[in-house]
């Protein structure tokens, strides 16, 4: 399997919360960003080929994932969505940007269509689920060579527990929420031993506006991937 070079970007708070409350969207604490970090979040957009969400993100958000703000082109829109269940009325399938729905083929046929009517592409990446594997494969395929991820939890797990992340960027909101249950940067079932802990090393860290960024190489079984 060939696959892009994947990075992790993503805004959140000093305690790593993504949003007030789960099922609230993120959109909320990204209203705490200043100007200058908004900038560079959409310059960095503009500096990759793909960027990909989890569809319940999509759900959640209706994020547009385009570059409006810096010079440059905006990158294609890759959502993974196994049943095809996105809404019609959703952001990312509007003209602004090429957007590539990725279904399994349990997605219904006329749902399939529909989505098609939009002007997206759908391709199917798995049976009953979307496969990772296949799905990287397709975008490398497809001449992919940069994918920027912007979340959700669920959907970076996946790709960490499949040696996926190359890099991560955060943009660190001064602010503090709390909440037991409340989102962040990694969702899923996590590890249940040492063993398992995805090391990360510091490569950079720099402030933007009122923000800290931080940049991270990820190593899994010791190495880089």
């Amino acid at each position: 399997m060939k696959r892009p070079y994947v990075e992790v970007i993503s805004e959140m708070t000093v305690d790593g919360k993504l949003t007030l409350k789960r099922g609230l969207s993120s959109k909320i604490i990204m209203g705490l960003m200043d100007e200058h970090s908004h900038y560079f979040l959409h310059k960095k957009r503009s500096e990759f080929d793909a960027i990909m969400v989890g569809s319940n993100t999509i759900k959640i958000d209706n994020s547009i994932l385009t570059n409006r703000l810096a010079t440059g082109a905006s990158p294609i829109r890759v959502i993974p969505c196994s049943d095809g269940s996105i809404p019609l009325t959703a952001n990312v399938l509007n003209k602004d940007a090429p957007t590539l729905i990725c279904v399994s083929e349990k997605a219904d046929a006329c749902r399939v269509e529909a989505i098609r009517n939009t002007g997206a592409e759908v391709v199917i990446c798995g049976r009953d689920r979307i496969d990772i594997d296949l799905l990287m494969d397709t975008l490398y395929n497809r001449g992919i060579r940069r994918l920027m991820v912007e979340g959700g939890p669920t959907l970076i797990w996946q790709l960490i527990s499949r040696k996926m992340i190359d890099h991560i960027t955060l943009i660190q909101i001064p602010y503090i929420i709390g909440g037991d249950s409340t989102p962040s940067l990694v969702g899923g079932p996590g590890v249940d031993s040492i063993d398992k802990v995805v090391q990360v090393n510091l490569t950079d860290f720099y402030k933007v506006g009122n923000h800290l960024i931080t940049e991270y190489d990820l190593y899994y079984n010791g190495k880089n991937e």
